[in-house]
This record gives structure tokens, C-alpha cells and sequence, in this order.
């Protein structure tokens, strides 16, 4: 007999050990099956996991144990990226608390080899925690993106690439960490509101005859200023395009440029241009061939090309040397006090600076165009499709992709540089002397680039190089393409968009032929989860409060096409509680002796009751497999939810309880039987979405009755694949009709506050010979069930008797000497009086476009719930008024 409650802390761990040790989490080895394979967006080794790696995950194990069921050959590769700058923070950040050292104290070579120590010892604690979670990834082919494997596969496209002329070196701006002293992706980048000033400054006029006031937020910059822009259509410089305004303190003449890139609708409609520290004025720079005056160095400071005075400053320190001294001039002309957006580096914390460095760049417009294609004809979809609109935004504007970073930890650049600075790019260090070599004529000593590549480079190959690519291996030749990539919406560009890119210019193939995008986690109200906050919810801590199937199951069933998801830890004990209703049912039908029989054949029953619940779960099967074959995990798990909950434990259990305990032996075992193999059916249907609770019942209940076919875990056990031909009409009709006379007689009982202990009779009035018949037939049911005396039919209702209608038939509950009928009129009234000035207060807040524009979104949302709440109960209690209406 089963245990009265399931335990999750001991259960999963057990079944965890057990599944894995058994290597079905191997995709098949029959060579006949179809492949179906995902790879993991691979975590960083530093990651722990959140909420969002818990949703993205569920989805792809919920469909990949999907697919295995399906007899596919399923493979979920996993595996971590290195986290090139993340893993480095980790290891600095040890050094410097442990001994007060740097990374540059220990040399390249030993700092990655502490950092190589850390990743063995403490790298890739979210793995274990994957498992704790239920993933069901072949672990026996984990990866990581620094492995010997992907990096020779990183080192032959970059050599690829630069044969082939798309590979380059080239001095443009990039966002610049001047913590890290790196280039970082504008992923890397957060952008916070903070206070901050204008400044307006006058730049005389070389002439002499007048001046030109830029404002500028950064003053600092104005060191490397080289031209003021001003659009040629504005009438106020016209006459001044062409001139020249000596710039103060440096004391250079600078250009007044014409150019659309100045509003003359802001500010004085002039605008100062420092080409080398600003992304817009790059590109003015680049139209104009302005001067590219760098005054950073790495660290930010003020280098040799300003003026003496400055030099070696912070750049925050020369900010305010810069504003003293245009004040001193009288050349300051205004200070407006703002709040205006401004980069940091994610993981530094410190402002980020546009900075002119020679980097190594992808010509990413010229990939971009069969990934562009690709999505265009349908090799590749997205769901939900309106992602593909973001898809093309990005494509179609792409940019030259910087892909060298200034750090240690990650793939090294493989180019080595000759003394006379001439790079040769190879796969292997002695590939690169003998190009040197033929080149100078003779053995020339070269040193290799210090720097290493974006993170998103390698993982960018994450699909074909964790397959074996480019060896012609038989998993590459089986599972690539994959079938689906689940992911965020947030990495679209950053990595999706990188891997269509290299996957189709490397393999000839898309990397995928699905990419399911997931929502966001929000809090309950909506409200975006954060530390500063404090509203973050840990996974684990969800998992040890509620088991990992209960948020599994709120995160499946939350996972519709809306970008968001409200979670809440209500939802999450509300899931439970369905685990522990199908588990008490289970108990139920063990205690009342229901038993797989060895000849039954769901085809041949012949109890409505019986046909109706078998036609019920080939609805279920049959829905929830196209849900799941479509990515529609929310609808799926929905569906499994009202059938498990509503229909078998709710109605099913309940209509066969007098049947079960009966006089007929006969609908007895037809009953025993039934149950038996609706329930088989549920924990299969249910299993990819709740694993652990699934898998347990699944063995507990091995001895009930006949063996089962499918001899082992319900995980490798087949999907079932149910006949329409099933489904009754008749059954449907006749236990439809029982079960909404019982829901409308219970909503009429609730509705006017009738006593529990109150039994009316359930009267027939108007109701066709069938109706009477399938409701006079089941009246042992509906009188245990609705709290009724009986069920009689006659022609009229007595005085005091509330009709309400059922599938066309008049049926009613006499309660008038039950209640007090003037004082539930007087309740009703007053509630639904109540509700109603709740609503017009509601709707004359949402009616009012001041608060819906300026409230925070997520009060917004919840005084939209508020209202469809109201409205509803407001109806369902003005329904019960108009029943008492007439009753005497």
C-alpha cells in the first residue's frame, strides 16, 4: 500500500540515482529511430541556478523525455561555457582576499592555471543542481566550451574565417570596461538612470566674431573634441559651415561640419564631435574623415594626447578640472541638472567608455545574410513567430562584430605577430612559424596575441563543435541539425543569431530547425526579480519548500505565448496539492482493489460511466501530444491538470465509488479494471512535466494486478498512442448531463448559503424521456454527491423551489424552508452592491490614461485582474439574486 503522502527529498534523489545509473538518459541505440536532439544553452561554469535556468530547463525536459517516450532517439546534450570575464572576476577576486595578489603578480601562465584549479574544484556546481531539478541530459556527452574538443573547433573557424577575408583587424569603438581593461559585448553592459548635469560651453569663433555652445554630459571628453556638427538645414549656422571654432583649453582649431546627425530642435542645435569616445560621432567622424583623438588610456585616464596639465587624471577628476576651467575662461555658459541613462560594466560595476582600440572583427553582415534567409523561408522557426520580426531587426542591421577580448581566461586569438607587426593566423603555433618563416626568408622569433575571444565565439558553435564538428563523427552525422533550441529572448541576437550565422556558414545547415523562446520570471505583482529587491525566488529553495515536480508543473503551465510569467509561491503549493490529489486517488483506487486485468480492452466496456472517462483520457492523450509536439506547454499541462484533477480524481472517483463497493461483481471489475489503465495512462501523460511523483507511482503500483508491457522505468516507457474511435458520444452525454446537473445544483446550494445539512430533493420538471432516464438512473450518485434527498420528476415546481436550467431540461432545488429568503435577497444585494462600486472605482482608474501611463506596469496588470475578479463574482452573485426573484 502506498505511503499516506509522497516524499520528495527522499524520493529524488533515489529516482535521480537510479535513472542515470541506468543510462536511459542515452539516446537509443536502434539505428531505425528517429533522431530528436536539443543541446543545453550552456550555463556559465561560474552559475548557480536562478529561476529563469529552472523555467528554460524544465521546457527542454519536459520535451526531451517527451520525444524519448515517442521512441525517438533523444539526446539533450549538456554542458557549460567558460564565461570568459565571469570565471576571471571569480579567480582575481580569490587572489586578491587570499594573498593581496593580481593576475599579473602570477604571470598568464599560472593565473589560468589557478584558474583551470578553480573550475575542477568549484566550477560547475549548477550541473549537480540541473540534477536536483529532474534534467534528464546524457551526461556521459557533457561538454565545455574550453575543452580540447570546441577549441580546435574555435581555431579552425578563426582561421577560416581570416582566409576567407571575414576575419579582420580593424580600429573602430567598442564599449570599454576600464576595470577589466577589456572590450566587452553590449550584452555585458547595464544601463542605469543616475543624476547627472549638461554642461553648456562656448567655443569661440576662430575669427573671433562670436562662439558656438555645445552641451555635453561628459566634459571630459571634449579634450578629443575635433569638429562641431551642426545640420545643414539650420538657418541659425548656415553661414558658419565651413568655419573653424578654436577649441578652449587644447587650443586647436576644429571644423564646423554640416551633418543630419544634429537635432536643431535640442539645445542650441550644435553639437561637439569626439569621434573616438562617442558611437554617434564615430560614425559622423567616419563620413567626414575627422581626426580620431583618443585621451583615455586603458584604465581611463587622461593620456599624452591632452594637454600636460591633464594628463594622467581619472577621467571623473579631469571632468570637474574641465568645468573649473571653462568657468575660469567664461565660456560656461550653463549648468542643467538631469537624469539620463548611463553604461556600466555588468560585472564591474564601473561606467563603461566608448574607447578606440584595434580589435579583431567578424564581418558579421556578410554571415548574416543566409541566416537572414534561412528564417525567411522556414528552414528555421520561432515560437512564438512574433520573434522573428526582433530576429530580422537585429540581422538586417547588423554591425562588425568585435570578438577579441583583453582578458586571459577563454580561447586565445590563434595569430602570431612577426617584429615588423605582420600577423599569421594558423590553427597551431608551428603552422604559424612556417608561414613566418616562408614569409621572412628565414626563422623569425613571434609572439602570439595576448588577447582571447568573446565568450559568444565559441559558443556560438555550441551545435555542431559539441558533436564532434569538424571530425565527421556518427553524432554529428545523426543529431545535426537539432530539432529545437529552447531559449531567452534576451540572447536572440547574442547568441541565437551567432549560431545560425556560423552553424549554416560551417555546416551548409541550419543549427536548428525550432527556436522556442521563454518567458520572463517576474514576481507575483510582475514586478521584475532582484536582489536589490528582494524578491528573488531561489529554485532550490523552491524544490526543498515544495519538491521539484510542484514547480516544474507552475512553470510548465505558466508557459504560454505572453512574454511573462507571475510566479508565486501560492501557485507552487497549489501544484503540490494536484500531486497529492493524484496521489491520494492512486491510494483510493489501490484500497478499493483496482487491478490491470490482463484481457481488458478499453474498447469493450460497456458502463457509461466507464466508456465516458476512456473517451476523456484519448481526448487528454491526443491534445496533450499535440500540445507537446507544438511547444504548447502551458495548453498541455492545462489540460492535464483539468482531466487529472476535475475529471478523474473529482468526478471519476467519485461517480465509481458506489460501484466499487457494490453488489455487481460484474460493473465492479469492469470499474477495477478501468481505473487501472486510466491511471497508467495519466502517469504517462503526466510524467514529462512531473518525473519524480510519476516515476513513483509508476513503481509502486508494478504489482497491481497484470504486468504491465513495458517492463522498467516509466521514462523509457512508449507514449500512448490512443484510438479516436474510443471516444462515446452516448457515455459523454449521459455522465455530462449527471455531472452538470450535480455543479449547477451545488452553484445554486452555494450561491443562497443553503446548509450542509439540508437535503432537498433534486426535481425533474422539464427534461426530455433520456434526460429523466440517465438522471433518475444515477440517483444514488447525485444524491450523495449534490446533498439530496432524491430525485423525483414531476410536472411543476412546489412553492419555494429555485429552478435552474441543464442542457435544456428544467430541474430544481426546493430550499425555501431551508433559508431566509428576505435576508439572503437583502445579502445578495448588498454584496453585489459592494462589488459594484469596487468595479466603477477600478474601471475609473484604468479609464484614466494619466495612471495607466504612469503607474508601474505590473499595478497596472494588477488592477486589471482586480476587475475581471469583480465582474465575475459580481455576476455569479447577481445570478443567485435573480433565482430568489418570484420564490416565495
Amino acid at each position: 500500500m502506498l505511503d499516506k503522502t509522497f516524499d520528495p527529498k527522499s524520493a529524488e534523489p533515489r529516482l535521480y540515482a537510479a535513472w542515470e545509473a541506468s543510462g536511459a538518459f542515452a539516446p537509443i541505440d536502434d539505428p531505425a529511430a528517429e533522431p530528436f536532439s536539443i543541446v543545453i544553452p550552456p550555463p556559465n561554469v561560474t552559475g548557480s541556478l536562478h529561476i529563469g535556468h529552472a523555467l528554460n530547463n524544465t521546457l527542454q525536459d519536459v520535451l526531451i523525455r517527451f520525444e524519448r517516450m515517442r521512441g525517438k532517439a533523444a539526446l539533450w546534450l549538456p554542458g557549460t561555457d567558460h564565461a570568459g570575464i565571469a570565471t576571471q572576476m571569480v579567480v582575481e577576486r580569490q587572489l586578491a582576499e587570499s594573498g593581496n595578489q593580481s593576475r599579473r603578480d602570477l604571470g598568464r601562465d599560472d593565473f589560468v592555471a589557478k584558474v583551470w584549479e578553480w573550475k575542477s574544484q568549484s566550477g560547475g556546481a549548477i550541473v549537480r543542481q540541473l540534477r536536483r531539478l529532474g534534467a534528464s541530459c546524457d551526461w556521459s556527452r557533457e561538454r565545455f566550451t574550453l575543452d580540447e574538443g570546441l577549441s580546435a573547433a574555435v581555431r579552425k573557424v578563426f582561421v577560416q574565417l581570416h582566409r576567407e577575408g571575414l576575419i579582420y583587424r580593424d580600429k573602430r569603438l567598442v564599449n570599454w570596461d576600464p576595470h577589466f581593461q577589456t572590450a566587452i559585448s553590449d550584452l555585458e553592459v547595464e544601463q542605469k538612470e543616475v543624476d547627472g548635469h549638461f554642461w553648456h560651453f562656448a567655443y569661440p569663433l576662430e575669427d573671433g566674431s562670436g562662439e558656438i555652445v555645445v552641451a555635453t554630459t561628459r566634459p571630459e571628453t571634449m579634450l578629443g573634441d575635433t569638429a562641431v556638427a551642426v545640420h545643414p538645414s539650420d538657418e541659425r549656422y548656415k553661414a558658419l559651415i565651413g568655419k573653424a571654432v578654436r577649441l578652449p583649453i587644447v587650443n586647436r582649431p576644429i571644423p564646423i561640419i554640416a551633418d543630419e546627425y544634429p537635432d536643431p530642435e535640442k539645445g542650441s542645435g550644435a553639437v561637439k564631435i569626439t569621434p573616438a569616445h562617442d558611437f554617434n560621432d564615430f560614425a559622423v567622424g567616419k563620413r567626414h574623415n575627422l581626426p580620431m583623438i583618443s585621451v583615455f588610456d586603458d584604465f581611463a585616464r587622461i593620456n599624452d594626447n591632452a594637454p600636460l596639465a591633464y594628463r594622467g587624471l581619472d577621467r571623473f577628476e579631469a571632468r570637474r578640472k574641465v568645468v573649473a576651467e571653462f568657468e575660469a575662461l567664461g565660456l560656461l555658459r550653463e549648468v542643467e541638472t538631469t537624469r539620463h541613462t548611463v553604461p556600466h560594466g555588468d560585472r564591474s560595476g564601473v561606467v563603461v567608455e566608448p574607447y578606440l582600440t584595434d580589435q579583431w572583427y567578424v564581418a558579421a553582415d556578410v554571415l548574416a545574410r543566409d541566416a537572414i534567409r534561412a528564417v525567411e523561408t522556414g528552414d528555421t522557426v520561432f515560437q512564438p513567430k512574433a520573434w522573428e520580426k526582433t530576429y530580422f531587426e537585429w540581422m538586417r542591421n547588423i554591425q562588425p562584430w568585435c570578438v577579441s577580448r583583453q582578458l586571459w581566461w577563454g580561447h586565445r586569438i590563434p595569430a602570431w605577430y612577426g617584429p615588423d607587426g605582420k600577423a599569421f593566423v594558423a590553427e597551431t603555433e608551428s603552422e604559424a612559424q612556417r608561414k613566418a618563416d616562408e614569409h621572412y626568408g628565414h626563422t623569425t622569433p613571434l609572439r602570439q596575441d595576448e588577447d582571447v575571444l568573446d565568450t559568444w565565439f565559441s559558443s556560438g558553435l555550441w551545435p555542431f563543435s559539441t558533436l564532434g564538428w569538424p571530425d565527421k563523427t556518427d553524432d554529428f552525422a545523426r543529431f545535426y541539425p537539432t530539432h529545437t533550441l529552447i531559449t531567452g529572448f534576451d540572447i536572440i541576437f547574442f547568441w541565437v543569431a551567432r549560431m545560425m550565422m556560423q552553424g549554416l556558414h560551417f555546416t551548409g545547415q541550419v543549427p536548428f530547425k525550432r527556436v522556442f523562446i521563454n518567458a520572463l520570471v517576474r514576481d507575483a505583482t510582475g514586478a521584475k526579480m532582484s536582489k536589490s529587491k528582494g524578491n528573488v525566488m531561489d529554485p532550490l529553495g523552491l524544490i526543498d519548500a515544495y519538491g521539484a515536480d510542484a514547480l516544474r508543473f507552475t512553470l510548465t503551465s505558466m508557459s504560454g505565448q505572453a512574454r511573462d510569467i507571475k510566479l508565486s509561491t501560492q501557485r507552487i503549493e497549489g501544484y503540490r496539492n494536484f500531486g497529492t490529489k493524484l496521489w491520494n486517488a492512486t491510494r483510493f483506487c489501490q484500497m478499493n482493489g483496482c487491478a490491470r486485468a490482463e484481457t481488458f480492452d478499453p474498447a469493450t466496456v460497456t458502463l457509461p460511466l466507464n466508456r465516458w472517462i476512456i473517451g476523456e483520457t484519448v481526448r487528454t492523450a491526443r491534445a496533450v501530444t499535440e500540445g507537446l509536439a507544438d511547444c504548447g506547454f502551458s495548453e498541455a499541462s492545462e489540460g492535464l491538470y483539468r482531466f487529472i484533477w476535475n475529471q478523474f480524481c473529482d468526478w471519476y472517483v467519485e461517480l465509481a465509488k458506489p460501484l466499487l463497493t457494490g453488489e455487481d461483481n460484474e460493473a465492479k471489475s469492469e470499474t477495477q479494471a478501468t481505473a487501472a489503465w486510466a491511471l497508467d495512462v495519466i502517469l504517462t501523460l503526466l510524467h514529462p512535466v512531473m518525473p519524480f511523483l510519476t516515476e513513483e507511482l509508476w513503481a509502486q503500483t508494478a504489482d497491481l494486478g497484470a504486468p504491465r508491457a513495458h517492463v522498467g522505468f516509466l521514462m523509457t516507457a512508449p507514449w500512448p498512442d490512443l484510438p479516436e474511435q474510443l471516444i462515446n458520444p452516448a457515455a459523454d452525454a449521459e455522465i455530462g448531463l449527471v455531472i452538470e446537473a450535480i455543479s449547477e445544483g451545488r452553484s445554486v446550494r452555494a450561491g443562497l448559503n443553503v446548509p450542509l445539512s439540508a437535503r432537498p430533493p433534486l426535481m425533474l420538471i422539464e427534461a426530455d424521456p433520456d434526460q429523466r432516464r440517465v438522471l433518475l438512473a444515477n440517483a444514488a450518485q447525485v444524491e450523495r454527491l449534490l446533498r439530496v434527498s432524491g430525485v423525483e420528476s414531476v410536472d411543476a415546481p412546489p412553492p419555494g423551489a429555485i429552478p435552474f436550467m441543464v442542457a435544456g431540461a428544467m430541474l430544481a432545488l426546493p430550499v425555501a424552508e431551508f433559508i431566509d429568503l428576505a435576508a439572503e435577497r437583502a445579502r445578495l444585494a448588498k454584496e453585489v452592491g459592494g462589488l459594484e462600486g469596487e468595479i466603477r472605482k477600478i474601471g475609473g482608474k484604468l479609464g484614466n490614461p494619466d495612471f495607466v501611463a504612469r503607474a508601474p506596469e505590473e499595478v497596472v496588470e494588477e488592477n486589471r485582474e482586480r476587475l475581471v475578479e469583480a465582474e465575475a463574482a459580481r455576476d455569479k452573485l447577481h445570478g443567485a439574486l435573480l433565482r430568489l426573484q418570484g420564490v416565495k
